[in-house]
């Protein structure tokens, strides 16, 4: 699973998908260079392609796929889409985001990568042109840069809402200690302020083995002492999560009467659906029966299973068509809109601080199972917002 808050490579997040509203056409997407038509509106694409990485290969042409799928659902809407390959490197995404402008680009979409992206933005800043990354890094945004990927900000105030309306106000925080945990602790304590529940008591761990097993009977007391009804955890599956619920809950912190909060996303890999310590537990996600739909589509398109990031890279054709369609710019003004817009990811909104809103579910681990407890909202305004 991608962690949140690391940069170049590992600076993306968790991928949260579901379906447009928008009509999807029924015919397959053409791949390759597409031909300037009449009034199309000129988008420059930046990929890690030729870095001599098979993995950034792939993510490459899932993330050319994924923007090609989204012009071919437009409808009325023509897209010049211009690629071009970064490697991955901040320098060369520099160089590619002023060719790209110099040739007429009236938006990037893209880099992945945070340094990628934040180069990408410099560089074109004087020209007036919008980047938007698909990284979740919050730590590039601003000014020319906006973040597509969901960040820790988002999720944590959708859940500290749920938990504060269902009756679970005085939470705990329990971190990693290091640069993600303590961004995601950041993260909850303003989700929690914000939602009106108040934070009761934090524990924190070192990252590694012997350091969660020496840490978290002081942090179980610290759970009962404090009378929390919730403990909202930034450990994800890849890392802290299996042993820390699972001591957590050893040390009697019992899950069936202290609800168990996710940061980051449970279901992935789905071994994780099976683990003593997860069961009860809750975290947020987009409905997964529209992700599969999107699944469904670019399985047939392309033969093969679409890169999670992908998704985020068709959110940012939806959100250029869109504009596109009102007859608008790609200024920053245009891309803020309060409405929003709605992509595969579901409804989302750019904010004027470069991140991001995006409308999630609420998802509960029962039985060695996923189940939605709480529906992703359809527009601003909803649940959850």
């Amino acid at each position: 699973m991608f962690s949140v808050l690391r940069t170049a490579r590992k600076s993306l997040g968790q991928a949260v998908i579901a379906l447009s509203a928008v009509v999807l056409a029924a015919c397959q997407p053409t791949v390759g260079t597409t031909v300037p038509q009449g009034n199309a509106v000129p988008v420059a694409l930046l990929v890690p392609s030729g870095s001599g990485q098979a993995s950034d290969q792939l993510l490459a042409r899932s993330i050319e796929n994924a923007a090609r799928l989204a012009i071919s659902d437009l409808g009325g809407v023509q897209i010049d889409l211009r690629v071009y390959p970064t490697s991955g490197q901040p320098a060369q995404a520099s160089a590619a985001a002023q060719r790209a402008v110099a040739e007429g680009a009236t938006v990037i979409l893209g880099p992945v990568f945070a340094e990628e992206a934040n180069a990408a933005g410099v560089a074109v800043a004087a020209a007036g042109v919008n980047v938007l990354s698909l990284s979740n890094n919050p730590a590039i945004a601003g000014a020319n840069v906006f973040v597509l990927g969901p960040t820790f900000d988002n999720t944590a105030r959708r859940l500290a809402s749920y938990a504060v309306r269902n009756g679970q106000s005085n939470i705990m925080i329990v971190h990693d200690r290091n640069a993600q945990g303590e961004a995601g602790r950041a993260a909850i304590q303003q989700g929690v302020a914000a939602a009106g529940g108040s934070v009761v008591a934090t524990g924190s761990y070192e990252f590694s083995q012997n350091g969660i097993v020496q840490a978290i009977p002081t942090i179980a007391a610290q759970a009962k002492s404090s009378g929390a009804q919730a403990v909202f955890l930034t450990a994800d599956t890849a890392g802290a999560l299996p042993l820390v619920t699972q001591l957590l809950s050893e040390n009697g912190v019992n899950p069936t009467t202290v609800q168990y909060v996710g940061l980051t996303r449970w279901d992935i890999p789905a071994a994780t659906l099976s683990l003593p310590g997860v069961q009860g537990g809750i975290f947020a996600m987009p409905d997964p029966a529209l992700f599969a739909q999107y699944q469904a589509r670019y399985q047939a398109a392309f033969g093969e299973q679409p890169h999670p990031v992908s998704a985020i890279a068709y959110d940012g054709i939806a959100a250029i068509g869109a504009l596109a369609k009102q007859g608008r710019g790609m200024d920053s003004a245009s891309l803020t809109q309060g409405a929003g817009f709605v992509g595969v990811n579901g409804v989302f909104r750019l904010r004027s601080d470069g991140t991001n809103e995006r409308g999630l579910a609420i998802a509960r681990i029962q039985n060695n199972a996923v189940t939605l407890i709480d529906p992703a909202p359809r527009s601003f305004g909803g649940a959850g917002f």
